[in-house]
Parts: C-alpha cells; sequence; structure tokens
C-alpha cells in the first residue's frame, strides 16, 4: 500500500515514511492510493475478534512495510487492559433511548485520542529505531491531542514533543494534564490566540521545507495519516459490539471539530463497513454543520471562532476536511487546489451541487449543540441514565436525536470522560453531584506546570525549537 497527497505533487510513499512526515511536501494530506475493501465474508470472520486482534486486521491493509510480526507486537502493547481499563477497550453502552455510546475515553488522558495516539508513540519508536532517526513532533490542541500525544512519547528514545496550545482557552483540568508533565523531551508553548492560530502555525512550519528537514519536524495532529488509520479500528469495533449480525447497518454520531474523527469513520463506510450515516455534531464553531447543510464551506478567522464549554470543538478550519473532499471530487488534485486557494486568501468555497451526493453517496448529515443545549443534555442523561457525560459528548447527543431516523441505530462517540470539564458539568447537574475521576490523575490541578506563552508568531516558534535543540 502506497500513500498519495490531496495535491497531487508528492510521489506515492510507504506507511512509515507517511508516518514520520505529517503533511506532504506539496502541502497537500496523505491517503491511500485507494481504500481496501472488505467483504461481507471477511466482515463475518472479524466479528468476536479481541480488539489487538482487530487492530491488526484493519490496520495490516494500510501497514504493508512493517512486517506482520512487528505490527501485531506494536499493536499488542498499545491495546492493553492496562492502559485503558478494560479488555474490551472501546466498550458499548445504551441509553434508555436506545442511543448507544461508544466508550473511546478510558485511555491514560481520557480522551479519544488515546486510541490514536498510544498506537502512533509506539510506532514512531519502532520506525525511528529501525532507521535510526529522531523526530522533532510539533503539534497544536484545543484540549486533547496535546495530552494524548505528551502521555504517549513522554520518555520515548529520539522523540521531543513541541505543543502549541491557545493560551487560556483550555479547562483547568486540560491544562494540568499537559503543563504538569516534567519529562525532558517535552515542551509546552501557549500561543496568544486561538486554536487555528496553533494550527496555523503548524502548517507554515511544515511548510517550511528546509527548516522541516534540518530539525526532523514531524507532526501528531490529525493531519498524520498515523492518527486516522488507527481511528478506523473503532468503528469497525463500535459496529460489532452495537449489532448481532452483519445483516444491521449503524449509523455513528461523532462531535467534531478538526474533521478527523469522522473522517475514519468516512474511510471505514468506504472499505465497505455497513454505516448508515455519518451525523457531524458540532458546537457554536458550525463551519461544518454549514456545510453539510447548504454546502458552503466558509472557514472563519480566528477572532471570530467561539469559546465555548465543549472547548475541544472551538475550531474554524478543519484540517481533515480536504482528505474528504478529495473523495468527494474524485480524488482530481487541481480542483483541491483550486479550492483550498480559495481557503487560503481567507475566502472558501460551495460545493452546493454535490449536496445529493455527500447525503447519499457518502452518508453525510449534520446539527448543532450551543451552551444550554449541552447543559440540558447531559442533565437529561444524569437523570434517566445515572451517568454523567462530557459536553462534547453531550453535543453529539443532543444531535444524535435530534435527527435520527425511525429504527435508526445510532452508536455516538464518546470523546472525553466528564472529569476533564468539572465545571460544565456542576453548572448542568449542581455542584453537590461528585464528578468521578481516576485516583491516579486526583490532585492534578495543584500539581507544578512548565509552560512558555509565546506570541501569536511562527518565527518565535522556530526560534524556541532551534534554542531547545540546539542547548
Amino acid at each position: 500500500m502506497k500513500y498519495i497527497s490531496t495535491r497531487g505533487d508528492t510521489d506515492p510513499k510507504p506507511f512509515s515514511e507517511v508516518l514520520l512526515m505529517g503533511l506532504a511536501p506539496d502541502g497537500g494530506l496523505m491517503l491511500p492510493e485507494h481504500y481496501p475493501q472488505v467483504s461481507a465474508q471477511t466482515l463475518e470472520s472479524w466479528r468476536g475478534l479481541s480488539y489487538p486482534d482487530l487492530a491488526f486486521e484493519v490496520m495490516r491493509l494500510f501497514i504493508t512495510d512493517i512486517p506482520a510480526a512487528d505490527l501485531r507486537d506494536i499493536i499488542n502493547r498499545t491495546y492493553t487492559e492496562a492502559a485503558f481499563g478494560t479488555k474490551a477497550i472501546t466498550p458499548v453502552r445504551t441509553l434508555c433511548d436506545g442511543i448507544k455510546i461508544e466508550a473511546l475515553s478510558n485511555g491514560p488522558t481520557l480522551a479519544f485520542k488515546d486510541m490514536a495516539m498510544q498506537f502512533l508513540g509506539n510506532a514512531f519508536e519502532y520506525v525511528l529505531q529501525k532507521e535510526g532517526k529522531t523526530l522533532n513532533i510539533l503539534g497544536a490542541t484545543s484540549g486533547d491531542t496535546g495530552s494524548a500525544a505528551e502521555y504517549a512519547l513522554r520518555g520515548k528514545k529520539g522523540v521531543n514533543v513541541f505543543m502549541l496550545s491557545p493560551d487560556g482557552k483550555m479547562s483547568a483540568f486540560q491544562r494540568a494534564q499537559m503543563y504538569s508533565l516534567q519529562d525532558e523531551n517535552i515542551h509546552n508553548i501557549a500561543i496568544e490566540g486561538m486554536f487555528d492560530d496553533c494550527q496555523d502555525i503548524v502548517k507554515a512550519v511544515q511548510n517550511d521545507a528546509a527548516f522541516k528537514e534540518k530539525y526532523h519536524i514531524g507532526t501528531v495532529n490529525s493531519i498524520n495519516w498515523g492518527r486516522i488509520v488507527a481511528q478506523v479500528v473503532y468503528y469497525f469495533a463500535g459496529y460489532f459490539n452495537a449489532t448481532s449480525s452483519n445483516e444491521q447497518k449503524v449509523s455513528f454520531c461523532v462531535p467534531s471539530g478538526n474533521f478527523g474523527n469522522v473522517c475514519a469513520g468516512h474511510i471505514a463506510r468506504q472499505m465497505g463497513l455497513p454505516i448508515h450515516r455519518l451525523i457531524v455534531a458540532t458546537n457554536e464553531n458550525d463551519v461544518l454543520d454549514e456545510f453539510f447543510k447548504t454546502g458552503e464551506y466558509r472557514p472563519r478567522l480566528p477572532e471570530f471562532t467561539h469559546i465555548t464549554s465543549s472547548p475541544s470543538m472551538d475550531i474554524s478550519k478543519a484540517s481533515n476536511f480536504e482528505r474528504f473532499v478529495f473523495d468527494l471530487m474524485d480524488r482530481d488534485a487541481v480542483q483541491i487546489l483550486a479550492l483550498w486557494a480559495e481557503v487560503g486568501v481567507g475566502e472558501g468555497f460551495d460545493l452546493n451541487l454535490q449536496l445529493d451526493k455527500i447525503r447519499h453517496r457518502y452518508g453525510f448529515v449534520s446539527g448543532k449543540s450551543l451552551h444550554q443545549d449541552r447543559l440540558a443534555t447531559i442533565a437529561a442523561v444524569y437523570q434517566t441514565d445515572g451517568e454523567l457525560i462530557d459536553p462534547h459528548t453531550a453535543d453529539g447527543i443532543k444531535v444524535a436525536r435530534e435527527v435520527r431516523e425511525p429504527g435508526e441505530l445510532v452508536v455516538c462517540l464518546e470523546t472525553a470522560l466528564a472529569a476533564k470539564f468539572e465545571k460544565t458539568i456542576h453548572e448542568a447537574v449542581g455542584n453537590e453531584v461528585a464528578v468521578p475521576r481516576p485516583a491516579a490523575l486526583a490532585g492534578l490541578e495543584g500539581l507544578p506546570q512548565r509552560v512558555q506563552v509565546l506570541p501569536n508568531d511562527a518565527a518565535a516558534v522556530k526560534q524556541l525549537i532551534r534554542e531547545a535543540l540546539e542547548a
């Protein structure tokens, strides 16, 4: 299996090379030359597999340059009961109204990003050791990617992490998770701006070919294909756990800001997984909802991005969206270049003529949830089911209930645990309700924190990287 760029000007690459590169040299995103097709017979043979065995079967279709025994070892070391708290890894439970929730938040940082990031950490270490290379990760986070990456890569040989986050825009728990790490290979950088500013800096540095080459810059953001391929697995796991037969179809509702999580669902559907619909749930930053309703993609400037109580979705430029549009436009790189040239100058594009294809061929539908909606959903689920859900998962459940068709089996992806957002949970259900958190994270906010604050300036970030690596 080789990988190509959405922009069309990068030679096909093997997985191991794509894993280390982040953005393609031409500025595009890497995708497999084709999506492997999974037959009904294969699906049946996968039903009942353990999560690590299922992950191996799915991922080996995409990762053909790592020997099978080595890939299996990487996966077996990643998806363990010790790391994820349960043998099932991603158990599925059912709410009183029949909506199901797939738990993706049992990893070390209590967010779905662990599902891919734990794999990425082990895969990085394997490839770097095998090739005798080092890698300096530059990433951006709106809350969960950063901590998941840092926990996966802390202490890893040959890897440094430089993680950008918007200064003061994350929850106290999220900040503490990241900034309390004291490992020498972890560098936290708070940018005076929004997440989109952080993401723009990452792309600017990625596009500086000389700097990228000299300092071996890679990324763990969802622009990294390694993230996406690991996420594809839990759609298969969720499907098997939610159904009793491959004759059934399932719809997945996915809280989405950067489009990486739901992009993995799109790929699973293209592979042949019986997914009826992919339901995109946004918060007040509804650029994606607007697209799936109207065909217009209008990214907003950071100053027009809302600061919300589901902060991991406070994003107005969806980095992974280009992967889907590439498929939507029949993989025409020339069209992608033209469309993203419009995005690059602060405009957007209108694909309303593609709406029928978007909805029927690709199965997308969307909705949005506002602050009062998520508070009401958190309170309602607590009252009826006795459990606390985080604000992003609440956005998903609200939208799922809003758009669900009669008889439709909907699985909502639980993207984080309530413990990460105590303030919002208490606003929804009252301060007297205790928000459970793992014992290992008790007193997290009181730990010493290590972070550097920088202006919204790519040059300043590059200078910090230089100084850290040349010290």
